[in-house]
């Protein structure tokens, strides 16, 4: 069946799935790392509370029948393993009928913890480590060519999710239009990186120019997907390139790092390396992927449909399995930055003259004077809700009361999620919170003060609690 497989794309099938194995291992080692504090049994948001709440049949995880710290530790934990031996090659090592074993394993221990990790887990690169799985299961190993009709719904994935954040765009905020909203994105995004003060003081004609640049790629390079090589390999190395760039500019997870993998399934290896000749496909394996196919292409329905939808929806599911989803980002961008502030002081009556100490976190803006970090792909989940927390406290309804608690109990998972707890010996009588402005200093301000951020308090966000307050509410 010399239709159903792309020899000369051998070298990029391993590149793609090794690379999408790396990304799978970050995940994981995020989910063990964090779960505790973030979903586990006295969570934030437990999954026991969760899973009584939410029928299998929407969520569906290993977790809704049966949920403890330790087995959601060990699929962490043996989910970051399995990745590991992946990346490593364990999938080329084993006959193809494994191989898919174990790729489908990975996307079902990812499954059942963005299945129950609530608003902690409902960014859209979730979604898209999940839809790129189920096509890695798809793909094969060295016992077969990658099949054609595989590479080609990668590329239909990349198109999506390029075009989506495209349209989006263009949809959304005047400023992407007038090709000015560079002017603050690189202020106001939800973490910023190293060199995103940097970039932010970049001249405003190269912020035009790089908008321009991001429609051109977004919304005109995706077609050429879809055309003959090496055009489709020249089309792969423009994203590439957008989303390297982005990886300065910012800490956005592995969603860029993924499209980056995606991008890579399109690029002819033959190019660099030549053939590699490969076994034929046995047929068992020809009907699965045929299959699969025509069910990926009848599940894309509702995504085209919000493509073309004037009311285009972003980052959104349309099955509890996240086979086919739709993707997008900043389709509004913030012209101010507003940042929360979270204090403890170990004074039992606060008055006016009361001392407060700051509480550090890892990735989002606080000390003024301390340079952004670089975290991606890594996702701190903690930071990235705190950011949303502040454009509005419906954002942090559920999760910062719960938050503050644990503060104030002086709980060791959650003050591991943060940077620097100024209350080492015992926690602190009561927490507040405070709203502040912040903005990048400018060339003369870090020249003479050091400080990378200028901020200013707006407003109190929640007043001096203590931990009684949330005595009825324990759990």
């Amino acid at each position: 069946m010399e239709w159903f497989t792309a020899p000369d794309y051998w070298l990029s099938r391993i590149v793609f799935q090794r690379g999408l194995a790396g990304l799978y291992l970050v995940a994981f080692l995020a989910a063990a790392l964090q779960f505790r504090a973030l979903i586990g049994a006295r969570g934030m948001l437990p999954v026991p509370d969760f899973v009584r709440a939410v029928p299998a049949r929407r969520a569906p995880s290993l977790f809704q029948w049966r949920y403890s710290d330790r087995l959601f530790a060990a699929v962490a934990w043996g989910g970051a393993a399995l990745a590991l031996a992946m990346a490593a090659g364990a999938g080329d090592a084993v006959p193809l009928p494994v191989s898919m074993l174990l790729w489908l394993l990975l996307w079902a221990a990812y499954l059942s913890i963005v299945n129950v990790g609530q608003t902690w887990y409902s960014f859209g690169w979730e979604s898209l480590l999940l839809e790129t799985g189920v096509l890695a299961v798809l793909l094969g190993n060295d016992d077969t060519g990658p099949p054609v009709l595989v590479l080609l719904l990668l590329r239909w994935l990349l198109f999506r999710v390029e075009f989506g954040a495209g349209l989006i765009k263009i949809r959304g905020d005047q400023c992407w239009r007038e090709l000015t909203c560079l002017y603050h994105h690189h202020e106001t995004q939800p973490m910023p990186g190293p060199l995103s003060w940097f970039f932010h003081h970049l001249p405003r004609p190269l912020h035009k120019v790089e908008c321009a640049a991001n429609h051109v790629v977004q919304l005109g390079v995706p077609v050429l997907l879809f055309t003959p090589q090496p055009v489709a390999t020249i089309a792969a190395g423009l994203m590439i390139v957008t989303q390297l760039w982005l990886v300065l500019s910012g800490n956005f997870a592995w969603l860029n790092w993924i499209t980056i993998v995606l991008a890579l399934s399109a690029v002819d290896g033959s190019l660099l390396v030549g053939d590699h000749p490969q076994p034929e496909a046995p047929l068992w394996y020809v009907v699965v992927v045929c299959a699969a196919t025509a069910l990926i292409l009848f599940l894309s329905r509702n995504p085209v449909r919000n493509l073309i939808s004037r009311h285009q929806a972003m980052n959104r599911s349309f099955d509890p399995l996240h086979l086919v989803n739709t993707y997008g980002a900043f389709g509004t961008v913030g012209r101010v930055r507003d940042e929360i502030v979270v204090e403890g002081t170990d004074d039992p009556d606060p008055h006016p003259g009361t001392v407060w100490r700051e509480y550090g976190f890892k990735g989002k803006p606080g000390d003024p004077w301390r340079l952004p970090r670089q975290f991606a792909p890594y996702h701190l989940r903690l930071d990235w809700l705190m950011w949303f927390a502040a454009l509005s406290p419906g954002y942090a309804r559920d999760w910062f009361g719960p938050f503050v608690e644990r503060l104030l109990e002086g709980d060791r998972d959650t003050l591991r999620l943060l940077r620097h707890n100024p209350f080492p010996d015992e926690p602190p009588t009561h927490v507040r919170a405070r709203l502040y402005r912040y903005r990048f200093t400018t060339w003369a301000e870090l020249r003479a003060t050091g400080a990378w951020w200028h901020r200013t308090l707006v407003r109190e966000y929640m007043p001096p609690v203590r931990l009684r307050a949330y005595a009825g509410g324990r759990r």
